[in-house]
């Protein structure tokens, strides 16, 4: 990484550490937006740098977001153990599934994890402790380390934010590591890759349990922003929209999901007034961006700017 980019990085961190002390932007929205980020920033690593489309990614979302809740309320886990629960539950969802998947290709592959998402869904909705339709609500943020007390939605903010900056660091890692090289190269060619002898499989799964237990991880913390756990985040509408936000800002980019998650959350949060018809405009604005801005929001202004370079 060169010194430019950590400076541009370390601007952006040093932004983000002064946005509660401004009274424009709510800051339990701003908690949402980077959960969602993380949960796109995962679904991209899947997607935008190996290539594998899954439409199951709200099984690990929301399967952790169950497992949080459980155990932060009702077995009174402080909150970085419960999330951690939530991630080791995620993961082993992950390697699970990815061990399914991985044997197919395409959309069989897509199909696959679809159905096994809509698996967790049915159980999500029958098993007693996930308080089926009603999901499980009053969930305590509780004290982190037993010490600080996340009831406060600045210092809540914090520790979102501390979790964010981890994943987005390790997502950051795997992309520019040789691991990463191998992904992209499996994503543009893979018969070459298993020519030149990389066992394919074996980067997918690993992969797609890097995604898996980032994606739990979002899921997890949340729960504890909102204090919920519903069958909205286990609902295939969850895996459609984390799709959606990964398209609309750039696959394959770095920060394309962060911008795509924002401008959907942001949508949402702005539309809530007209009810079920800000479904519909999120649809027309998704397909005119596709249709414009075929590359995403961030891929088209990276494209720009090489251009004139």
């Amino acid at each position: 990484m060169s010194n430019k980019q950590r400076l541009f990085y370390g601007l952006i961190l040093a932004l983000a550490c002064l946005v509660p002390f401004q009274d424009f932007i709510y800051v339990v929205f701003l908690m949402k937006v980077l959960c969602f980020a993380l949960f796109a920033c995962a679904f991209n690593l899947l997607l935008g740098f190996t290539g594998l489309l899954s439409f199951g990614h709200a099984a690990f979302f929301g399967g952790a977001a169950y497992i949080t809740a459980h155990v932060c309320k009702e077995w009174g886990w402080t909150p970085e153990l419960g999330i951690l629960s939530g991630v080791a539950f995620a993961t082993v969802l992950g390697y699970l599934f990815g061990a399914l998947a991985i044997r197919r290709q395409g959309i069989y592959f897509a199909m696959v994890t679809l159905a096994l998402s809509q698996m967790v869904f049915f159980l999500a909705l029958q098993m007693p402790f996930t308080g089926g339709e009603d999901g499980v609500q009053g969930i305590p943020r509780g004290k982190l380390f037993g010490l600080i007390d996340l009831a406060d939605d600045t210092t809540m903010y914090y520790f979102v934010l501390a979790i964010f900056v981890m994943a987005f660091a390790l997502v950051l890692r795997t992309i520019h590591s040789p691991f990463g090289q191998v992904l992209k190269s499996i994503r543009e060619n893979e018969p070459r890759a298993i020519s030149l002898g990389y066992d394919v499989n074996k980067f997918k799964l690993i992969t797609f349990i890097i995604s898996a237990s980032l994606a739990g991880m979002a899921g997890a913390t949340k729960t504890l922003v909102f204090q919920l756990a519903s069958l909205g985040d286990v609902h295939w509408h969850m895996s459609g929209e984390v799709v959606l936000m990964t398209i609309l800002g750039g696959i394959g980019t770095i920060f394309g999901p962060i911008v795509g998650a924002t401008v959907v959350v942001g949508l949402q949060n702005y539309l809530a007034g007209i009810g079920s018809f800000s479904t519909i405009v999120l649809g027309i604005i998704f397909v005119v961006c596709v249709l414009a801005f075929r590359r995403g929001i961030v891929g088209e202004i990276q494209a720009m700017l090489s251009r004139k370079n």
